[in-house]
């Protein structure tokens, strides 16, 4: 490679605040009423704003605002009554959040194989669906990549499946014009900085039913002021609920609700301004017969904030020089197929407090030669053609 283009960009710089929402946070710090509960009387505080305006966005009764999208799959298993020890399917490939939520509300993950265009093999979720003591599926749209969700439905209907959406990556996209989080009994999303509303840290936990999100409320640390949730259900629902159901403190405050409310309002332009940027990759990556893309199917209305790529048949020595030349010249991927964790990406098999880990063949492989990378939207579509040709330049050598 001679005459090497280089990048010269953070691949992990996000765009600033919207002005509103820094005006209105510095009125939440100015007000020193930053506890979602710390309103004055008749007073609507900005996480009840929030909570409002979420579910009316994704057209469902309530919403719960929460610490961490983490948290929001906690207490999401918690509300839909999980046992010690019990079950739950979710996706070899996602990220450890979504495993650990489920350790963390005393299940086991039990783990599903994924398919070579990155999503939950419908096949062995339905084998291991089947036996009569398995009830949950946390399904991951990991990295914003939608499996049928007719088919989806269908294997939870007929295995009784009770169905939790992870949608950190897909806030804002549709399956079959139908919004991702509005198929499960539970839907969870993040507003961790690198997902498509910001607020540093943040969870959104939606639904559509009186007895789950009244056990969430009280989970999220409402003590007795769950009558202060507006997207809630009645007061009457909480009446042996609030006996019942433990604290677990995880609320989100009126500070991080103020940032994330003008971006929410902005979501769909957002996310158009993300497939613009992955069409210019994509368009680009897709000419170069050594790089495999998987094909995105008209029912899914994805929302692209990241770009995933294979290198079907490459080793493990070629992935990491082509991670390493690429990083040399300012482009930042990361490869899930490594044998040691790291940064945000790990392999199934190192979440070494889930015992028995099955081997999973079909994972590992697709795993052993995925690249992935995030699309900050302070990246032009200029940015994003520059990024193509160099990623094309390195693999073409090396792969």
């Amino acid at each position: 490679m001679t005459n090497k283009k280089k990048f010269t960009q953070s691949f992990t710089q996000q765009e600033s605040i919207p002005e509103l929402g820094i005006e209105t946070a510095i009125e939440v710090m100015r007000s020193g009423r930053l506890h979602r509960y710390n309103t004055l009387p008749d007073e609507l505080g900005e996480t009840d704003l929030l909570e409002i305006e979420f579910a009316e966005y994704l057209g469902v009764p309530y919403c719960l605002a929460c610490s961490s999208g983490g948290y929001a799959l906690h207490i999401a298993l918690r509300a839909a009554g999980i046992e010690h020890g019990e079950l739950v399917l979710c996706n070899a490939f996602t990220l450890a959040p979504v495993a650990g939520a489920i350790h963390n509300s005393g299940g086991v993950p039990l783990l599903v194989e994924s398919t070579d265009d990155y999503c939950i093999d419908l096949a062995d979720l339905e084998a291991k669906a089947a036996p009569k003591d398995v009830r949950f599926l946390m399904l991951s749209h990991m990295r914003g990549h939608i499996v049928d969700m007719d088919r989806i439905m269908e294997i939870c209907k007929e295995h009784g499946l009770f169905l939790i959406e992870d949608c950190a990556h897909t806030m804002g996209a549709s399956w079959n014009g139908k919004k991702s989080g509005t198929f499960g009994d539970i839907a969870c999303f993040s507003t961790q900085t690198y997902k498509h509303i910001n607020s540093g840290e943040g969870g959104l936990l939606t639904c559509s039913d009186d007895q789950l999100m009244a056990k969430a409320i009280i989970h999220s640390g409402s003590y007795m002021l769950f009558e202060n949730h507006q997207a809630a259900p009645s007061k009457a629902v909480f009446d042996q609920i609030r006996l019942d159901t433990p604290n677990y403190s995880g609320r989100m405050d009126n500070l991080r609700a103020a940032i994330l409310r003008p971006q929410l309002a902005d979501l769909d332009t957002q996310c158009g301004r993300w497939n613009a940027r992955y069409e210019v990759l994509a368009s680009a990556l897709e000419k170069c017969k050594k790089i495999t893309i998987p094909e995105r199917v008209k029912e899914e209305q994805f929302v692209a904030s990241s770009f995933q790529l294979s290198l079907f048949g490459s080793s493990p020595e070629t992935m990491q020089k082509v991670v390493a030349e690429c990083q040399e010249r300012g482009v930042t991927l990361k490869w899930f197929g490594a044998d040691e964790p790291q940064g945000y990406t790990s392999r199934y098999d190192s979440w070494q407090y889930i015992q028995d880990i099955p081997e999973l063949s079909k994972t590992t492989l697709m795993l052993s030669t995925l690249l992935d990378m995030r699309i900050p939207l302070t990246f032009s579509l200029e940015d994003c053609s520059l990024i193509a040709d160099i990623i094309i330049d390195v693999v073409e050598t090396y792969a």
